[in-house]
Parts: C-alpha cells; structure tokens; sequence
C-alpha cells in the first residue's frame, strides 16, 4: 500500500459536470468535510481552487469562505511553525546536530511552499489596490454628499457600506499575507521577508483605521500580529509595546460598540494583546520567547 495518495480534485470531476451543479457550494462543502476530518492540506486544495473559480466571478469570496481560507492554511502552516521551533531548539545537539539540520531544512521547505502557495493567492487575485484606494477615501466620499437630497444621500449610504464590506475583506487579505512573510522571516530569516510581513501590515492597519472600528475582531488580530511582527521580527520592542497597548486602550474606550456577535473573538484578542504586554514589559519577557499571535486564537 502506498503512502503516497493525493487529494486530488479531479477526481469530483464528474459532479461538476452537470451544470446544476453548483461547484462553488461543493468546494465549499468539501473544505469543511476535509476540515472536520482534520485533513487540512485537502482543505488548503479545495479553498485554493475555490479562489481560482472566484476570480473569475463578479462576485467576491463570502466571510464564510475567506474563513475557511484563513483556517485552511492556519492549521497546514501551524504544523510546520511547530516542527521548526522544535528542531531548532534541537540544533544544540552536538552529536545529532548534522542530521537534525538536515531535517530541519526539509520543514523549511514545506514552510516556504506553503507561504509561497498563499502568498500567491493573495497578492495575484484576492488583495485589489483599486479597492482599497477607494476605501481609503471612504469617509471622504461620505462627507461629500451630507448635504445633497435625500434620495443621492440613501445611495451613498449604500454604496458607503458596500465600500466598508470590501475594504473589510482588504484587511483581512493584506493582515494574511502580512502574517505569511512574517513566517517566512521566521524560518528563513531575509530582509525581504522582513520588510514584505512590515509593509503589509503597515498597509492593513492604516486601511483597518478607515474601514473598522477599534473594537472589530479583524483591527485587533492584525494589531495584535503587527505588534509581534515588531516585537520578534523587527527587533522593535518599544513600537510592539506601543501598539498593542494603544489597540488594547481604544478597544476598551469603545466598548459600547462592540457587535454581540464578535464580542468572544474580540474580548479573547483584547486578553491576547494584554497578556503580550505583560509579558514584553517584564523580566520575562527580556528573551522574546513567548509571545501570542491571533495563531492562539480560533477563526
């Protein structure tokens, strides 16, 4: 028996040759079977062809679906942040240490594909710079037709939320690949890497300040993410301490808009970016080992 299968997609090939077949709901379907079943590079697959199949829609992925995405790729990439840290640790190993740096640059590798894979997926089709110009100018936009008739005003109230609802997805997409070089700059540390995972999320929270409020689960993961990005990659403790108290500080002053529905995921990053502050601020915290990413957190 062979230890060599692969999920492959073509083999649905036939579902999806009736045209009432919807394949968009089917890649979906199998992305939460594979999920349920813990098979998360199947998962990684069906979510990859399923942008390949957006792309071509006027439609844009659902939060459902980009969700799926981000859970997908979290728990392949996961594994392999994993692996690293532990081989790396086990490099000390004068005895061993040759054949446990050779294994080690095997997960490197894998790492490296996989962020390559989504890295690919968000800047060539998911992150759109004509959107998230118009969304910077969102408020703008607004303000220009406070005074104009009520019936151009409901349009541009519409459209205004329309706008937000995309650039919402923007940051979600550009915090993602921000997350993914700071991956790569992790195991394969460049000044590519490093200023790639900076510039993007320097990108997504400017964005998120237009688009999201202080309180939103997305604004506070990205800040959260971005100030680790300062702290262990950047080398930057002062600004990482600074970020994450000053997300933490204008969560708290607006909590009196926090959306019931986020309430969990949004208080739970709130504990995350507290528990980082204590940590960077103390004695403890003098090694950079230890620190919490929106990784702690469930999607």
């Amino acid at each position: 028996m062979s230890l060599d299968y692969k999920f492959n997609l073509e083999d649905f090939a036939k579902e999806w040759e009736n045209s009432e077949n919807n394949k968009r709901k089917d890649l979906v379907f199998l992305a939460r079977t594979a999920e349920a079943s813990e098979r998360y590079d199947d998962m990684c697959k069906c979510m990859r062809q399923l942008v390949t199949e957006t792309s071509n829609l006027k439609d844009d992925m659902t939060i459902d679906e980009r969700n799926l995405l981000s859970v997908a790729y979290k728990n392949v990439i996961g594994a392999r942040r994993a692996s690293w840290r532990t081989l790396n640790a086990e490099t000390e190993d004068e005895k061993n240490g040759p054949l446990i740096k050779r294994y080690k640059g095997i997960v490197e590798d894998e790492l490296k594909e996989i962020c390559t894979d989504v890295l690919a997926l968000l800047e060539e089709t998911l992150i759109k710079e004509e959107v998230i110009e118009q969304c910077k100018n969102v408020n703008d936009n607004a303000k220009s037709t406070k005074d104009e008739d009520t019936e151009k005003s409901d349009k541009a109230d519409v459209a205004k939320k329309e706008l937000l609802k995309a650039g919402e997805a923007q940051v979600f997409y550009l915090k993602m690949a921000g997350d993914y070089y700071r991956y790569l700059a992790e195991a394969v540390s460049t000044s590519d890497n490093e200023k790639a995972a900076a510039d993007f999320y320097k990108k997504a929270f400017e964005l998120s300040q237009k688009v999201l409020e202080p309180t939103h689960p997305i604004r506070l993961g990205l800040a959260l993410n971005y100030s680790v990005c300062f702290y262990e990659i950047l080398k930057d403790k002062k600004k990482a301490c600074q970020l994450a108290k000053d997300a933490f500080d204008e969560a708290i002053s607006k909590l009196d808009k926090l959306e019931e529905a986020d309430y969990k995921d949004s208080t739970l990053i709130m504990q995350l970016l507290r528990d980082n502050l204590t940590l960077w601020t103390s004695t403890a915290g003098e090694g950079g080992e230890g620190e919490k990413d929106s990784s702690e957190q469930g999607d």
